[in-house]
């Protein structure tokens, strides 16, 4: 695990936004522990966020023209990607996120920021059941630009209710493109699993992942 990974992972714990406890998720599983990105709820945390956002990006070494926002949490997700991009990697994206409901007034259309072109690179929280990246894929193929990879906070790394696949494998084998994660369940064990007062917990995670999880 690459040093930011780590650094995002003190973050998101000394933060309570990722959480241990007893979840329910939509699947009906009960989960020991839930990573929610709505937490990222001030300037001085969305800043925090879009550098590491920023760094994962970098990292990947992708190559694109432009990075795109699918409604609603992506939205501040993305603009904050761009602008750490340009802060502190010096690289000036353009980017646009897109409507819930088609605008018929003022300006028009589903999409806001720059026009769609080019290689994009989808920035969004999670992956669940993947309906939010097909539907932003399918908007920047149908704009005529090409969606080259999926940047996400956490990837949960377990499979769905009706396949061995998790949401993330789903949606890479299906549209073709990369998925990259800031976080994923294996490294949240490995770096517990480092950390002496979370010998409970670690034990919760890990009998999660024997039992849910996709290799």
């Amino acid at each position: 695990m690459t040093n930011f990974r780590q650094d995002f992972l003190e973050y998101v714990i000394a933060h309570k936004i990722l959480l241990f406890g007893e979840f329910s998720l939509k699947s009906g599983r009960r989960s020991p522990y839930f990573f929610n990105s709505g937490l990222f709820n001030s300037g001085a945390k969305l800043a925090t966020m879009g550098h590491y956002y920023a760094q994962a990006i970098t990292d990947a070494k992708i190559e694109f023209d432009m990075l795109f926002g699918p409604a609603y949490k992506g939205i501040p997700l993305v603009s904050a990607a761009s602008i750490a991009l340009w802060g502190h990697f010096q690289r000036d994206a353009p980017y646009a996120f897109n409507r819930k409901e088609t605008k018929t007034h003022g300006e028009g259309g589903q999409l806001v920021g720059a026009p769609l072109s080019g290689k994009v690179l989808i920035i969004d929280d999670v992956i669940s059941a993947g309906l939010t990246i097909g539907e932003s894929v399918e908007l920047v193929r149908h704009s005529g630009a090409t969606p080259v990879a999926v940047v996400i906070s956490c990837d949960r790394q377990e499979r769905g209710t009706t396949s061995t696949l998790s949401a993330v494998q789903e949606v890479s084998a299906k549209y073709q493109i990369k998925v990259i994660s800031i976080i994923n369940l294996q490294q949240i064990i490995a770096y517990l699993s480092s950390q002496n007062q979370y010998a409970t917990i670690l034990a919760r995670l890990q009998q999660y992942q024997q039992e849910y999880g996709v290799s």
